[in-house]
């Protein structure tokens, strides 16, 4: 029953996205295939309840308390890539706020910020120009074609939300940086990735030059790479294997992290344990 509900959720959310979209702009639509659209949609809210309820109860009867099975029960229903994908908006416009406020997070008193935002931001920033540019021009070109006020409506709040996440982005690398405390190394990107590595498990700090990394975050047999602007210049190398989790909760495990830091040797001065050395590659 839950793989129905599932398949179920995954097939209305875009077909009701759709036909939304449709009847805002002004199209006229067949009242059967509506009527058709809304009890399907309440057919799969219904489904979705009964299933809910079900994974409720069997969580109580396992002896878990209203409040546990509850969140139990959703994180069952809802999947896992669905609620990391809220996550990251809402962390994304948590990141918006933190920074017009000047602030950082998850960087206590006593802990060392390492910034990596430095290399992407004015790119991501002239990208940001154009897709405010090409919204205003869409507008001018629709208003001149006379396409319906629905219809524009439409394009101008998907255009002003792609301008916002994409801010939320360049907020969220630079109130989310790389953190060291006596304890771990905490390797970030974005909302999207966060690792903590106990000092304990680092064997060995280098700077290193790579300029051609593709993607994000990758791993490679044992080889984890956390990118900006598909740069990396830090390494460190384990003693044993650590566990990764990837934004979309994929997991993997890692010996070596390759990852960008603003500012490496400024970086590996307080990565570095006092009295050693970090070789260059």
């Amino acid at each position: 029953m839950l793989r129905i509900a599932h398949a179920a959720l995954f097939a209305m959310v875009p077909v009701e996205l759709l036909l939304a979209v449709l009847l805002v702009s002004g199209v006229s639509l067949p009242r059967p295939l509506v009527a058709t659209a809304g009890a399907a949609a309440v057919a799969v809210l219904i489904l979705e309840a009964a299933t809910l309820y079900r994974l409720f109860g069997a969580e109580r009867r396992g002896g878990a308390n209203r409040r546990t099975a509850l969140r139990a029960s959703c994180s069952q229903l809802v999947p896992d890539q669905v609620r990391r994908l809220v996550g990251f908006d809402v962390k994304g416009m948590v990141s918006l706020a933190l920074w017009v406020a000047r602030r950082h997070h998850g960087v206590p008193y006593g802990t060392t910020a390492i910034s990596y935002s430095r290399a992407q931001t004015s790119t991501m920033m002239i990208f940001v120009f154009a897709m405010v540019v090409e919204l205003v021009v869409a507008e001018i070109l629709l208003r001149a074609l006379g396409a319906p006020v629905g219809l524009r409506t439409v394009i101008l709040v998907a255009d002003a939300y792609s301008v916002l996440i994409v801010l939320a982005v360049i907020a969220a690398s630079i109130t989310r940086p790389h953190v060291v405390s006596a304890e771990e190394v905490r390797i970030r990107y974005g909302a999207f990735f966060d690792l903590r590595v106990p000092h304990a498990q680092i064997a060995q700090v280098r700077h290193i030059r790579n300029f051609n990394e593709n993607g994000m975050v990758k791993v490679e047999d044992d080889r984890l790479a956390v990118a900006v602007a598909s740069q990396t210049n830090l390494i460190l190398e384990l003693t044993e294997p650590i566990t990764v989790v990837r934004p979309l909760g994929r997991r993997a495990e890692t010996r070596t992290i390759r990852f960008f830091a603003d500012d490496p040797r400024a970086a590996i001065r307080v990565l570095q344990p006092r009295g050693e050395h970090a070789p260059e590659s």
